[in-house]
């Protein structure tokens, strides 16, 4: 297992009185106090002083506060998990986040997909994360959230759930589920990946209606591990999509080496295709590199009537957006998904 993965699953609490250890060679000012050669202890009484002394330890430290070990316990014995300072300060700062992550009702909305060879009959839908409760958090906040907290590949992992969960409550046999995942979080395919086979098993789910898509397809950096993990899951007997592509993406090279089932074309080459000849170029040419290697293309963020007849004239397969059909939420309309509207 990666080292990466140690805090993946891990519960983590700030108790509103409690110990603050933090290992450092550098001298700690009171009221810290010396536990041994490099490890000091604080103890807070309120989260409001904890606050204030991980953000003069930030100060203090600098950069080095993205290496600095800390860690909380109640007691006055060292924890068991550490965390950067880094880390730590911002698990601290967002902790109403931090429990939505952990803990929140996570759901999904779902959003149609269409086969415009097929006489636009839907294809499939797209998971698209949500909190369930009184105050949604924003998609964007909690990722963003999960991020600066290194949280991350928990979030992916729930989020990979709560779609799973709503693919088997809502959405029947032969259609296709398109489900996000952040390839960043997965350090270890083989074991990252162990709960989201579980869940496909555990509720008799077809593998071959799931497709995983991958997210930021652009940001890619380590094509070889983003390789492994898309061999992970056509090994289970699903299929997998790059999403994005375009958006400084090596388009041709890459497809080549990753052979993903589908291609999703980045919006801003969708947007006014139809007048847009340098778009309608690369449109083209992603299509014909895609039909040469087998490749399913879907063209996401369709916003006009004239944008839907481009595509599907010269021959794109799929495709989704507002003017086909927003994401809902079945749970609130009766279990029934939004149907497609009226294209004509």
């Amino acid at each position: 297992m990666d080292n990466k993965c140690v805090h993946c699953g891990i519960s983590f609490q700030i108790h509103h009185s409690g110990y603050l250890f933090v290992w450092s060679h550098e001298k700690l000012s009171s009221p810290f106090e010396k536990e041994d050669n490099e490890c000091w202890r604080y103890e807070y009484d309120t989260i409001h002083n904890l606050e204030n002394i991980l953000s003069k330890l930030e100060v203090q430290f600098g950069e080095k506060c993205r290496e600095i070990k800390c860690g909380l316990t109640r007691k006055s014995k060292k924890p068991y998990t550490t965390y950067t300072l880094k880390n730590l300060k911002a698990r601290v700062a967002n902790k109403e986040l931090v429990e939505v992550i952990q803990n929140g009702e996570l759901i999904s909305h779902i959003q149609p997909i269409i086969d415009l060879q097929q006489a636009n009959q839907i294809y499939g839908y797209e998971s698209l994360l949500r909190t369930n409760q009184e105050k949604p958090v924003p998609p964007g906040m909690l990722f963003k959230a999960a991020e600066e907290t290194g949280m991350l590949s928990l979030l992916d992992q729930r989020a990979r759930e709560a779609a799973i969960k709503a693919r088997k409550k809502f959405i029947k046999e032969g259609v296709k589920s398109f489900i996000n995942f952040l390839p960043s979080t997965i350090y270890n395919p083989d074991f990252c990946l162990r709960h989201t086979f579980y869940l496909v098993d555990l509720y008799e789910i077809n593998p071959n209606d799931l497709v995983f898509e991958v997210v930021e397809t652009e940001k890619i950096e380590d094509i070889d591990h983003l390789k492994s993990v898309l061999s992970t899951y056509k090994r289970e007997g699903m299929k997998v999509a790059l999403d994005d592509v375009g958006s400084g993406f090596s388009t041709l090279e890459t497809l080549k080496l990753l052979n993903p089932d589908y291609v999703k074309i980045d919006r801003s080459y969708v947007d006014h295709c139809d007048q847009n000849s340098e778009k309608q170029r690369f449109l083209l040419n992603v299509l014909q590199i895609s039909r040469d290697l087998g490749i399913k293309v879907l063209a996401e963020g369709i916003e006009r009537k004239e944008e839907l007849e481009f595509c599907q004239s010269i021959g794109v397969d799929l495709a989704q957006g507002y003017f086909i059909g927003k994401p809902s939420n079945p749970a609130i309309n009766g279990g029934e998904l939004v149907g497609v509207r009226s294209l004509t």
